[in-house]
């Protein structure tokens, strides 16, 4: 029988895909195990064997969910068959981490297994277009597109997902501290805003402009909507279709309370 496998992260993503499937397996690697479930440790130096693994075990289809850092790699521990593998990873890696998660998709299909994106597996994460929460005025929607053609520019540069904007400015840009420092430097720095009674300003998260979005796409949850408010914004926007929602209607129900819009935005690229 043909079973999906989830290569985890940390957060809460892994356990909102794990819970869309009925049979899930789900592996992570050392010092990145996700939140509320419990995953198989492998290591990224044993990487062939752990594919052999999986076929073992029925998989044919795997799903990364979840966040994860650049791992540390210990030479003495590789196998002769990843050890093959190291000067392709290691130059991938050079160019970015955009580069090194497309040669990870590669290598895993190049081993006969399907990489499945979240919107294939759990397509009630991510929302289409549309007004979820509140409703953004002209000046909220000018700061939005203005958000999007900012992450247009500088996702070729592989930096964040996300921007502030606020009044036509960048408050801030998402690098990779994360969404939570970028939301953090937007509160602590939003007496910039020219006119202190005009628009409060924008969240906007979106992929990287040619980003494989079977992998690492942007992701929204409760703890953003607080975080928003925190920073005295008027609403969080974000590329319909292609930005995972964890828990929507908690995050809605937040919203709400705060009177801050939750908006999938389509076509302001």
């Amino acid at each position: 029988m043909s079973r999906i496998a989830i290569i985890a992260g940390q957060g809460a993503l892994a356990p909102a895909v794990a819970a869309c499937l009925d049979d899930p397996l789900a592996f992570a690697l050392p010092g990145f195990a996700p939140d509320g479930l419990t995953a198989t440790t492998f290591q990224l130096e044993r990487l062939v064997p752990f594919l052999d693994d999986l076929h073992a075990k029925g998989v044919t289809r795997v799903v990364f969910a979840g966040a994860i850092r650049r791992p540390r790699l210990d030479p003495e521990a590789f196998d002769p068959r990843t050890a093959q593998l190291v000067p392709r990873i290691l130059t991938a890696m050079q160019s970015g981490d955009d580069a090194a998660l497309r040669t990870v998709l590669d290598i895993f299909e190049e081993n006969d297994l399907t990489v499945c994106s979240v919107s294939e597996i759990a397509p009630e994460l991510i929302p289409a277009e549309g007004i979820l929460s509140g409703e953004p005025t002209d000046a909220d929607r000018r700061d939005a597109g203005r958000a999007a053609r900012i992450l247009a520019q500088t996702g070729p540069l592989d930096l964040g997902q996300g921007a502030v904007v606020a009044q036509g400015l960048c408050l801030a840009l998402e690098t990779l501290p994360g969404t939570a420092a970028m939301l953090d430097f937007a509160a602590r720095h939003a007496d910039l805003r020219p006119n202190p009674k005009g628009a409060r300003g924008v969240l906007y998260k979106a992929p990287k402009p040619g980003q494989d979005l079977r992998i690492d796409l942007p992701t929204l949850g409760p703890d953003t909507v607080d975080q928003a408010v925190s920073a005295g914004l008027a609403g969080i926007a974000w590329a319909a279709g292609q930005v995972i929602l964890l828990d929507r209607p908690e995050m809605v129900r937040r919203a709400q309370a705060a009177g801050l819009f939750l908006w999938a935005a389509g076509g302001l690229d």
